[in-house]
């Protein structure tokens, strides 16, 4: 769609109609929050757990929810109803609203500002699964709630351009030597058939498909731990693997240009992907 129709404080609009005032406090202090949720066969996927997180953000910086879950899903429904695309990738934008600037929250109450859009969903191709992709890694930059959504997404930025700039998929991370999370996907690895990802703290935000890669493990029979990975432990694993809503569950097979593992997607990373497919067939039943 040229210019698809997108939801922005009660009202339906082309997106390049939508406007929100400059002293909007999400574009003056990146003071809100987001979520992203996928969309397949028209269907929401884990629609609660994605909500859920939604408003553990918004409680967590103390914006008031400005709708409930139903009044939600039907505000989500709407928009993903105006477009043809059976699978597609919604986003969701909440900031405190506008005030005048100030770094402190404002004393009087504020509307917030919803904005609600949505886009195909792209998938990693059939050619990339099967050869898997290389990375980078780096110091973790980032500040010290990583569990909060936020859209001050400047760290987050930063490290997607370093992947970019080393022609990579994304950009694994570390702080102290102790691995959290790429740009953009949480980062499991594998060792003698168990999979483990660092533990669900401020350090990392987890992602939907962290407590669903749980859920998988314990059904297909996959021993998981969370801990604390050491950074020598991730280039000397069997496997790494990323997930995300738009990558799924997709395989590492370099690191800084060291091969990991032998060099192909692995056993874990199969079954996974295969028990993948299989969750989001028995939702759209």
């Amino acid at each position: 769609m040229q210019d698809p129709l997108v939801y922005l404080n009660g009202s339906m609009t082309p997106l390049s109609e939508a406007r929100i005032p400059v002293l909007d406090r999400g574009f003056i202090f990146g003071d809100g929050v987001y979520e992203v949720i996928p969309i397949y066969g028209r269907k929401l996927f884990r629609a609660e757990h994605h909500l859920a997180r939604l408003f553990r953000s918004l409680a967590k910086i103390s914006i008031p929810n400005p709708h409930d879950k139903e009044q939600w899903l039907a505000l989500i429904q709407d928009v993903i109803d105006a477009h043809p695309a059976d699978d597609q990738m919604v986003y969701i934008h909440v900031t405190r609203g506008v005030a005048k600037r100030g770094h402190a929250f404002p004393k009087e109450a504020l509307t917030p500002t919803v904005f609600i859009m949505t886009n195909p969903l792209v998938l990693p191709s059939a050619a990339l699964r099967a050869s898997g992709v290389p990375c980078v890694s780096m110091e973790d930059q980032r500040w010290l709630h990583c569990e909060i959504k936020s859209i001050s997404l400047l760290g987050n930025v930063l490290a997607a351009q370093n992947a970019a700039e080393h022609g990579v998929v994304e950009a694994i991370q570390f702080r102290d030597g102790w691995l959290t999370e790429a740009s953009s996907s949480n980062v499991w690895i594998v060792k003698h058939g168990k999979l483990m990802a660092p533990p669900k703290d401020n350090l990392i935000l987890e992602g939907i498909r962290y407590r669903l890669i749980e859920e998988l493990c314990a059904a297909g029979g996959i021993p998981f731990e969370a801990r604390k990975i050491a950074r020598e432990e991730v280039f000397a694993a069997d496997e790494v693997l990323l997930s995300s809503a738009t990558k799924e569950v997709l395989p590492v097979v370099s690191i800084d240009g060291k091969t990991i593992g032998n060099g192909e997607p692995g056993p874990i990373y199969k079954q996974l992907y295969e028990a993948y497919q299989a969750a989001k067939a028995a939702q759209a039943a």
